[in-house]
């Protein structure tokens, strides 16, 4: 149980259900009545996507990867299995929440095609031929940044709005965190044969490309203002700013050769996220 609890990646499952509560908070800030049965059946089923995501991508880990320390076969056989069993009745699960959506008239086109948009994510992301070409961090980017809040948002709205361009900025931000998440895990990477973006394009490609997506998120919601959007409401996400500056001199620094301090980088990269999506999500929900 707890290396499934591992395997299922509980900090990415709370930055889907920040995420959500960000697209939730939009409906809200625009005087949407609040659906409490749409919210916790969408909650339930991004959760149970985002587990699953996590889960399929262990399931089918090459052989000469060890899914724990110290395992033996017998023990990776039955971690696996496990995985698999918990992964499939998580999509089954999303199944149902799907149909109980779409009884109870709450599931749109656009929504539905949310939903099956995010799946086709889970499966890109996890099985072979797509899995391990280089952006399974794109595809996690998209989920927790992109379709999660917009899921939430459509349940409670059943129609779009300018509003969810916001969500671009954050995605963004979620690609640059996932690529820091590369740079402790570079070596291993290359050990076992995992491509990851990193990997794939290599240091002197990913560095700038990161500071780009940084910079090019926070220019996204400068710029919010002429596509509609109130500064009042935009403002909070530049207090990240020190953040996401600090990211950059220490992704840089690496790339200069400065001593690596991962716990420093990832906790600084998560915060640039997390924190922005927290202040967003709290000044829709108070406005």
């Amino acid at each position: 149980m707890r290396n499934l609890l591992r395997l299922s990646r509980p900090l990415l499952l709370l930055l889907a259900a920040l995420t959500y509560c960000f697209g939730v908070s939009i409906a809200n800030y625009l005087g949407k009545p609040f659906l409490f049965d749409s919210f916790w059946l969408g909650l339930a089923g991004v959760l149970l996507a985002q587990m699953s995501m996590g889960l399929l991508s262990e399931v089918f880990r090459l052989d000469v990867e060890p899914l724990a320390e110290n395992e033996t076969r017998l023990a990776r056989l039955v971690i696996r299995n496990n995985a698999l069993y918990v992964a499939l009745a998580a999509i089954t699960v999303d199944g149902v929440i799907t149909f109980l959506l779409f009884r109870n008239l709450r599931l749109a086109p656009t929504t539905f095609f949310f939903i099956l948009l995010s799946l086709i994510c889970v499966l890109a992301y996890s099985l072979p031929p797509f899995r391990n070409r280089g952006f399974g961090e794109f595809l996690l980017a998209a989920q927790l940044g992109y379709l999660y809040p917009s899921i939430a948002y459509l349940l409670q709205a059943n129609e779009t709005h300018q509003f969810l361009v916001l969500l671009l900025p954050l995605t963004l931000l979620a690609f640059a965190y996932f690529i820091v998440l590369d740079f402790p895990s570079f070596a291993s990477d290359q050990k076992y044969g995992r491509v990851t973006f990193l990997t794939r394009l290599g240091w002197e490609r990913v560095v700038p490309l990161h500071h780009v997506f940084v910079i090019f998120a926070y220019f996204f919601f400068a710029i919010s203002p002429a596509l509609g959007i109130p500064l009042s409401l935009i403002w909070p996400a530049f207090l990240t700013i020190p953040f996401a500056l600090f990211q950059i001199l220490l992704v840089r620094g690496l790339s200069l050769g400065a001593p690596a301090n991962w716990i420093l980088l990832t906790a600084t990269a998560l915060a640039v996220f997390g924190l922005t999506v927290y202040f967003l999500t709290l000044t829709f929900w108070l406005r």
